[in-house]
């Protein structure tokens, strides 16, 4: 079976959309001081892809296999989201997840 852009497209957004939440949750439980294991699960995954962006050289390994089979590089053919939002995916979804990670140290440490 030979894959497809919208394939990789599909999935890369898929992806995006659980790690999002997995950042909004992480932001929530934090403010709420609702802690359960469900944060720490989100708090893995984020990391987990932090890592596997950090092996590959700060460029999703989705990405790469678009530019692969085609795609322009540098561009969001590899995601169904507006360019204005996915140029932007870093510093929008990086900067909630670290005030995430702060509220969440302060919590455990803290209170």
């Amino acid at each position: 079976m030979k894959i497809t852009i919208f394939q990789i497209k599909l999935v890369h957004t898929l992806i995006f959309w659980i790690l999002s939440i997995c950042v909004l949750f992480s932001l929530f439980s934090g403010i709420s001081g609702h802690i359960t294991t469900w944060t720490w699960v989100a708090v893995c995954l984020v990391l987990l892809e932090s890592v596997v962006l950090i092996v590959s050289g700060w460029t999703c390994p989705l990405t790469l296999l678009a530019e692969h089979l085609g795609t322009e590089r540098g561009s969001v053919a590899d995601i169904f989201l507006p360019k204005w939002f996915a140029d932007r995916i870093f510093p929008i979804c990086g900067t909630t997840y670290g005030v995430a990670l702060v509220i969440l140290l302060f919590r455990v440490i803290y209170l």
